[in-house]
């Protein structure tokens, strides 16, 4: 069997519109975005070049799938799936008493707190969106906070895991651009702190300067025992978060051998509370299975893709195409964040991380840029996809456990503020990149 068109004579243009629209159409029929990618590659394939075609595809699938990196990603979602399952959330946000109980908006702040935190436990925002619509929305709610306040916390909150390492959103940016994952966890600790700042810069102005806001806070000190109590709980997840991180940060172990560190940690963290059960297990091992199952499948149809476009000169076209756009590098990267922030308001981050990365980041380096820092700023920029309406997972995670009277579009409502916070940090990274690279 031989190619039935020439695509090098139709043109790569036309080739990529063809492209571009059956996935669209196969999108809109409700197909998940891995079966449609590996279906358009195959279709361009065997039309354009044939049977031959299809051993490259499998050879690069099998280069995505056998990176060793890749085993810390199901043992990151499992961290988060058992953390779901525990009490250690609730006690953590307990604890962050200590840090938000005397100031106006408390409650909101420790919330933020309780994000980073949790965020540098597991790098997953799914199960942390729930864990604190569960926690801290309903405190917010009885306190008599501003609804839309508390809504943008949790959301913004615990989206967090994006950009705070361990983000498994790193670690597959990392494995498509060929980048050192310890070098991205570096380069992401200090822009992932100043979003949360921006967060609770926001909470505190806002609480300060509108007395309908926040709640004024208890004047009744904590007492001392209480303190020894609610202390308790921080020692568990920051123990964990300190053998996570700082085992990679010292140059100790691997990323893959720093979340098998994590597992353990939970593990042991659950087993001291006395709140392991074998159910437990099975159930939080589910749902890192079905959850690394949707990754390594959108993976392999997106790696397919990418091979089937380069092999057309898709990758070459798109090249040309951008830094035809203007000479000004900061010009080119600022159309790559809105192509970004248009796909991310439409598809899952992992498709397009895999979709976009492989094309993106050969022009990044071409213009002598970092690729550690334009990770970051991919990752920032994934940040408001999470929030961006209308398919802002957050907004979706959050409605699941939000009271009946909460709708969708109080929830995206209550979300522009915030991702008016993380356009500005976008912002501060492709002006001032040393943020990302000191």
């Amino acid at each position: 069997m031989t190619a039935l068109v020439d695509l090098a004579a139709l043109g790569i243009g036309p080739a990529t519109l063809m492209m571009f629209g059956l996935m669209v159409v196969l999108l809109l029929t409700g197909m998940p975005l891995a079966f449609v990618t590996l279906l358009v590659a195959l279709v361009f394939a065997l039309v354009g070049y044939g049977p031959v075609a299809v051993p490259l595809i499998t050879s690069r699938i099998y280069t995505f799938v056998e990176s060793f990196v890749f085993v810390s990603v199901p043992m990151f979602v499992l961290m988060a799936a058992l953390l779901d399952r525990s009490g250690i959330a609730r006690d953590l946000f307990d604890a962050m008493k200590l840090v938000g109980g005397r100031i106006r908006g408390g409650v909101a702040v420790q919330t933020i707190f309780v994000s980073v935190i949790l965020a540098a436990m597991s790098g997953i925002i799914g199960g942390e969106i729930v864990l604190l619509g569960l926690i801290a929305l309903p405190q917010m709610l009885r306190q008599g906070y501003d609804r839309k306040l508390a809504i943008g916390v949790v959301c913004a909150g615990g989206s967090l895991g994006t950009m705070v390492p361990p983000s498994i959103v790193l670690i597959i940016y990392g494995l498509t651009a060929n980048v050192s994952i310890g070098d991205l966890f570096t380069a992401a600790f200090v822009p992932g702190f100043m979003l949360a700042g921006f967060y609770v810069i926001y909470i505190l102005v806002l609480a300060y300067t509108s007395d309908n806001i926040a709640p004024a806070p208890d004047p009744e000190p904590i007492a001392r025992a209480e303190k020894i109590r609610l202390l308790k709980g921080l020692i568990l997840p920051v123990m964990v978060v300190i053998f996570v991180l700082g085992s990679i940060y010292a140059g100790i172990a691997s990323v893959t051998e720093a979340s098998a560190i994590g597992v353990g940690g939970v593990v042991i963290s659950i087993l001291i509370r006395r709140e392991f059960s074998w159910r437990m297990m099975r159930d939080a091992t589910m749902q890192t299975l079905a959850t690394v199952g949707m990754i390594v499948w959108i993976g392999i149809g997106a790696t397919a893709l990418v091979g089937v476009y380069n092999l057309m000169g898709g990758i070459r076209f798109i090249s040309a195409l951008m830094t035809g756009i203007s000479d000004n590098p900061t010009v080119i990267v600022l159309v790559m964040m809105a192509v970004l922030f248009v796909l991310g308001a439409f598809l899952d981050w992992v498709g397009i991380a895999l979709l976009t990365m492989p094309i993106f980041v050969p022009i990044v380096k071409q213009l002598g840029l970092d690729p550690v820092w334009f990770g970051v700023l991919f990752c920032m920029n994934m940040q408001v996809s999470f929030l961006s309406p209308p398919f802002g997972p957050a907004a979706f995670y959050l409605k699941s456990v939000a009271p009946p009277d909460i709708s969708l579009g109080d929830i995206f409502r209550s979300l522009l503020p915030f991702i008016a916070l993380q356009l500005l940090a976008v912002g501060l990274l492709v002006a001032f990149p040393a943020i990302a690279i000191y």
